[in-house]
């Protein structure tokens, strides 16, 4: 075996908090793990790589569990200035994300810690236990000017160890006391869990919910986005968060061409039958590390449509797997893409949803200390 890589201080930094629930061989392929492997960190030297095994001496391979770490960050607001995403700031509670995805965009964003793309991004999660602190303490803050916040911009808010932690939810509770408005991303069910906070928020026009739905087929989602909520979850999911009053829509992300893409309309109008009130859709992108970890996704599991997949994802990303340029990296440009963009407009206008988020009002924003001081 290797030497194991010396960790940047980012990494050196995180604080073991608990190891948890599930395992599974360290092995080519990984049950309920969307990676395969640890791909080298593109800023590390060295790296992990463990020697061929025989198949009958894989029961003495170590088991790989979920460890967690607190995060030390000092602030919680993050700020962007991309055109593609539509907001500016936003909240991440979390780093890695044990949902695993296979295609997840957010991999790479692990590298910067010094671990891989791979199993370790959804192994090895960063855990930022006094963000409803961090948070507080910023919205307090003379400097800060009322907006909208998402929760979370790289990594799902509610992935499986949030119902233990319930740092999402406390996040959400001191956007609640400062009626800031916030908007949230997901593919857990578990979102449901907070629908009186959320409920409270949307009193003020103040909260606006997506629900990520890839494809309707659970054989699919169990492979492709292994720890998240099957499919008819998020449908409930959409239908509980109506029912409240609390504004929700889908999000068909990512649209994989020779995967998911023709399940578009059929998706559209699940979502619209739930109630969901309005949509949008990206198309697969495959940023550094995640190009050959989903072509090894494809080898295994589709391997006699990896050609056409990849084949359709350069066609739309010139001749790339990816193309990293704003504008281009969220719809792509070419016939397919095109065709993806017609399907899903007609899709979207049969179901009854609408292509216009609520905008999000920051007017019954308040800052209860500065109200506390003038009584």
């Amino acid at each position: 075996m290797a030497l194991k890589p010396h960790k940047p201080a980012a990494a050196r930094r995180a604080q073991p908090l608990y190891e948890g629930y599930t395992t599974s061989d360290v092995r080519e392929h990984h049950r309920g793990r969307g990676a395969d492997g640890n791909p080298a960190n593109r800023f590390e030297a060295l790296r992990v790589e463990l020697d061929p095994v025989e198949p009958d001496e894989e029961e003495d391979r170590p088991k790989l569990s979920t460890q967690f770490y607190r995060d030390l960050t000092k602030t919680i607001i993050s700020r962007n200035n991309s055109p593609d995403v539509g907001f500016e700031t936003s909240v991440n509670p979390y780093r890695g994300c044990e949902h695993g995805c296979a295609y997840c965009f957010a991999r790479p964003t692990h590298e910067y810690l010094g671990f891989s793309a791979g199993l370790d991004f959804e192994s090895k999660i960063m855990v930022k236990e006094n963000a409803p602190e961090l948070l507080e303490a910023e919205l307090s803050s003379p400097k800060w000017k009322p907006q909208t916040v998402v929760m979370s911009g790289v990594t799902d808010p509610y992935q499986p160890v949030e119902r233990k932690l319930k740092i999402t939810r406390r996040c959400l509770e001191v956007l609640a006391k400062f009626r800031n408005p916030v908007g949230m991303i997901t593919k857990n069910r578990l979102v449901t869990r907070d629908i009186d906070v959320l409920s409270e928020l949307a009193a003020h026009n103040a909260v606006a919910i997506n629900i990520s739905i890839t494809s309707l087929d659970v054989k699919l989602q169990r492979i492709l986005e292994p720890r998240t909520s099957p499919p008819q979850a998020r449908l409930d999911a959409v239908a509980q968060l109506r029912a409240a009053g609390v504004p929700v829509g889908v999000m068909v992300a990512p649209i994989i061409p020779g995967i998911t893409d023709h399940e578009v309309p059929a998706i559209l109008a699940a979502c619209g039958e739930a109630g969901a009130q309005f949509a949008g859709y990206v198309v697969l992108r495959l940023p550094w590390a995640v190009a050959p970890l989903f072509e090894r996704w494809l080898d295994e599991h589709f391997p006699g449509r990896k050609e056409k997949v990849l084949g359709r994802i350069r066609s739309m990303r010139g001749n790339k797997l990816y193309d990293y340029r704003w504008g281009k990296r969220q719809e792509g440009e070419g016939i397919f893409a095109e065709q993806i963009g017609a399907m899903f407009e007609v899709g979207r206008r049969r179901a009854g949803i609408s292509d216009q988020r609520p905008a999000l009002s920051t007017a019954a924003f308040r800052r209860p200390n500065e109200q506390l001081t003038l009584l």
